[in-house]
């Protein structure tokens, strides 16, 4: 009897350094770049040849190589300290009427893009739905509260990654239903949906991918702030 030989399939899993790297990924470099700046391991010109580089990597083992040479790169990350978020608003600290309201009868409402998100958000849908997009907007508060009730219709929030975000309602016949997150960052929005649903559905989750500050503001900044650090150590050093 002929026995027959299964081929095994064939390990197609992607190493490790050939993974798509993200724009957290890209951030932790910038970081490391930073320090080693103010450190004085590079020069302002290396500094700044490295940074233009990570904006432009596309994979993880792009990013290893711009600081394969640093002490940092082979230390160990410590896991995030999550912040603790700040308590809710007090009743009457914020104002009863809404800094903005999305209403739906019988129809669509959609907020998105570049707005200024307020302290109080209404969004009501009766038999239709209510889009809240925050993955862009601008946040003036830290503490922004979004009232949603939907009866017979959908209303949906997104936020950004990296804000906390709560919720506190209910359903009747319905679905009631927040993404819990906590920021890493203690100055970061706190977000906090409260509402119901009455043979409706009120939903709040992350758009992956979406930030408060994108990766480009953030490198600037650090950027720039690192070579205040290095101008105030020449001028002590010559004594200016």
């Amino acid at each position: 009897m002929d026995l027959q030989k299964h081929a095994q399939p064939a390990d197609t899993a992607p190493r490790p350094a050939d993974l798509r790297a993200s724009d957290a990924d890209r951030d932790r470099v910038a970081d490391i770049l930073r320090d080693a700046l103010a450190e004085g391991r590079l020069t302002a010109e290396e500094h700044a040849e490295r940074v233009e580089g990570v904006l432009h990597t596309k994979t993880v083992g792009e990013l290893d190589a711009f600081i394969r040479d640093l002490p940092a790169a082979h230390e160990r990350p410590a896991a995030p300290p999550y912040a603790s978020v700040p308590h809710r608003p007090r009743p009457g600290s914020l104002p009863a009427d809404a800094d903005t309201s999305v209403v739906a009868v019988f129809s669509s409402a959609v907020r998105r893009g570049r707005w200024r998100a307020g302290r109080r958000v209404h969004a009501f849908a009766v038999f239709g739905s209510v889009e809240i997009d925050l993955s862009e907007a601008v946040f003036e508060y830290q503490q922004v509260v979004i009232k949603a009730v939907s009866v017979f219709g959908d209303v949906q929030i997104r936020v950004p990654e990296n804000v906390s975000l709560r919720g506190t309602g209910g359903s009747v016949l319905g679905n009631f239903e927040v993404s819990t997150l906590d920021s890493v960052q203690s100055d970061a929005p706190v977000i906090y949906v409260d509402g119901w649903s009455v043979l409706g559905n009120v939903e709040a989750r992350p758009r992956r991918g979406k930030f408060v500050a994108d990766i480009l503001d953030r490198v600037q900044d650090k950027v720039e702030r690192a070579h205040d650090k290095v101008d105030r150590k020449l001028r002590k050093y010559l004594g200016d």
